[in-house]
């Protein structure tokens, strides 16, 4: 029996750096955003349905996320086709990590965790955080993009306070030795719950 952990957390809250941690301390890592890089790769299980519905967003026979960008940015409602494409694909790929992964501890890094319903799937939810000063420094220093672009992602995610209220655990990632102390706290923790199940 294994218990299924997500793990949510807006942009630049530290979130793959907590993800790896819990793989450290013996967990089995599940990657919403590595599921998609797989269905879109190619001989993606993806490939085919977007290539009915946007035969332009396939280059190389792979789903091209720049293409889907722009497709959106012309068409808004192409998201909505895009995910409904996507999203079945996405839980089929985590059903059989369920099923085929041996690990006490299976944890699902999942950033959109509470606006997709997804936390109802799962025995806990972790919510990393940093104050929202932090966050934007992070992500202003990776040079990816702009602070309009930060702020739009930043809108279309539930507030942090929210996340955090929401969730079972709460792991601040102000520094990498606190960020683990912490992760270990919380697998101390189901693994002691489990021993006593």
């Amino acid at each position: 029996m294994s218990f299924a952990l997500g793990l949510t957390g807006s942009i630049g809250m530290g979130k793959s750096t907590t993800a790896q941690i819990f793989v450290d301390e013996g967990c089995a890592l599940w990657d919403a955003d590595e599921a998609v890089h797989r269905l879109y790769s190619r001989e993606g299980a993806a490939v085919e349905p977007m290539q009915a519905a946007f035969p332009d967003a396939i280059v190389e026979g792979t789903v091209s996320r720049d293409v889907l960008k722009q497709i959106i940015a012309q068409d808004p409602t192409a998201l909505k086709q895009i995910e409904a494409i996507v999203h079945p694909l996405v839980a089929t790929d985590r059903a059989a990590f369920r099923e085929q992964t041996k690990a006490d501890i299976l944890v699902f890094d999942i950033p959109l965790l509470f606006e997709t319903g997804g936390d109802a799937a799962m025995d806990a939810v972790a919510c990393v955080s940093v104050p929202a000063d932090e966050q934007k420094r992070r992500v202003m220093e990776r040079g990816t993009m702009t602070e309009a672009q930060f702020e739009q992602i930043r809108a279309k995610q539930m507030p942090n306070d929210e996340k955090c209220a929401r969730s079972d655990y709460v792991i601040v990632t102000d520094t990498l030795d606190h960020a683990r102390a912490q992760v270990q706290d919380v697998v101390r923790q189901i693994r002691a719950g489990m021993a006593d199940a």
